[in-house]
Order: structure tokens, then sequence, then C-alpha cells
């Protein structure tokens, strides 16, 4: 009778080898997800996206359609499943800041008549987690659970200019200030200027910086802790209102900043 032995560099390496697939696996259903969210696709598509197999990509498919996270459409394509959505929505009600800021907001919303957006620092990134609508027959393409360019927004300048410094330097580490427009900020050093008068003035600006035809005003909504990790803007077609004439509403947006922040738990001024 014989026995295989093995060595603990054998053992080490098939265990490796297990991990680095399982991540592989992993990587290509959030690609599939995404993929997905950005619109329809068929199996097809969605090989060619993960540059995969065919085969390859129906079982992921598959997988993802029986937890609810995709969804096969009558044509054979595939959308976003209703389970996903579900997370999505539960993980949204969660932050209640949302609740706290609705009366708030929804004033600011009806006074001025243009688009608000209420945005939070989330895993690095500025997601919008709300969004009011203005009267104009222009609408912002932004929507809630999309993420704002940390360095051509005006909501993610203000976040990032008010967080604590080691954390600030470690997201810009990670940034590309990819240029969108003439207006976008490129230049790190520019870049670490501008926050640190946004820090002072205590409000910020997108000047047409991520798309040249909108303009914003943006200022930092506080905890209880004094931190901002969160924001609330003023959005424009800069066509329809000039920015001089939109800088007219930042006493309104600072104090509704305010009240919402206090509403929150913030005990400064």
């Amino acid at each position: 009778m014989y026995f295989a032995v093995h060595s603990s560099g054998e053992r080490d390496g098939r265990h490796d080898r297990e991990e680095t697939r399982v991540s592989q696996t992993v990587e290509r259903a959030i690609s599939i997800v995404r993929r997905v969210a950005r619109g329809p696709a068929t199996l097809s598509e969605v090989a060619a996206e993960l540059d995969v197999h065919r085969s390859t990509a129906l079982r992921l498919l598959q997988t993802l359609t029986d937890a609810g996270f995709a969804r096969r459409m009558p044509d054979g394509r595939y959308t976003v499943g209703t389970g996903l959505i579900s997370i999505a929505y539960e993980a949204l009600e969660s932050m209640d800041l949302r609740d706290v800021a609705r009366p708030h907001l929804t004033r600011l919303n009806q006074r001025c008549g243009q688009t608000i957006h209420l945005a939070s620092f989330v895993d690095d990134d500025v997601v919008y987690i709300d969004k009011y609508e203005g009267r104009a027959s222009v609408r912002m393409y932004s929507r809630v659970g999309n993420t704002a360019k940390l360095h051509a927004s005006g909501v993610g300048k203000v976040i990032l200019a008010n967080l604590d410094p080691a954390l600030r330097d470690t997201v810009i580490s990670r940034l590309t200030l990819t240029r969108y427009t003439a207006n976008t900020i490129t230049s790190e050093a520019r870049f670490r200027a501008e926050l640190d008068t946004i820090r002072e003035r205590g409000y910020g600006y997108d000047e047409g910086e991520f798309e040249d035809f909108v303009v914003c005003i943006a200022a930092p909504i506080r905890s209880g802790d004094g931190t901002a990790h969160s924001a609330v803007s003023i959005s424009v077609a800069k066509m329809l209102v000039p920015f001089e004439e939109l800088k007219q509403l930042i006493p309104d947006l600072l104090e509704t900043a305010r009240a919402v922040s206090h509403d929150y738990g913030w005990g400064g001024e």
C-alpha cells in the first residue's frame, strides 16, 4: 500500500490557487452586476465584457439570477435583479441622514426651485443618497446611488476638504485627477489649495468641472462629533442660471446645511 505525502509547500500552493480562483470569480460577478446595472445585456455582451467564454458567463449569470442579483428578461437579455434592488434600497434607508434632511431640503428646493443633492462619503467614494428635482425643464443626469467625482464636483470637494487630514491624504493619493472639461482641476497642488480654501470659506463650487454646462454650490453637513462626511448642493444648468446668479443662493444653502447639521446632532455654529 502506498501513501501520498504532500509537503506543506504543496498544500500552501493549492490553497493560494484556490484563493485566486475564488477571488477571480467574485471579481467577475461584480463586473457582471455593474454591467447589467448600466442597462440590459445579452449573454454575448457579458462574455465580451469579462473576456471569457459564453459558458463561463452563463454559469455566473445563472448563479447571480438564483441569488436575485440578476434577472433574465423575456427577450433573453439580463438586467438587475429585484434582490439586488431590495438590498440597495435597504442600505439607503439605513442612512437616516436622509430622513433628518428631508424637511430642510424640501424647503430649500421649494424656495429656490433648483436641483438639490444630498451626498455622503462611503468607502472612499462620495455617493448621492438623495435628490430633489428642480422646476426647470432641463434635468440633471445624476441619480441616487451614483458616485460624484471627488475632484470635479461641489459635494466631492466639500466633503474631501473636511475629512480628517490623514484620511484626506490617503484618498488624494489614490485619486486620478482626470480632466473632464477645461475647468477641471488636474494639478494636485492646485487641488489641495482649493480644498484649503473650501475648508476656510465653509462652502465650495463646481464651475462646470465635470460637465461644462452644469454649475453648483455645496456646503458640508456635520454630525454630532463635528465631522462632515456629507454635503448638500444646489445644481443648475448655467444656460438657465449664470454662475454669479447661483452664488446669490449661498446664504440659503448655508442656512439649510446648518439646520440639517443641528438636527443630525451637531452643536456648533
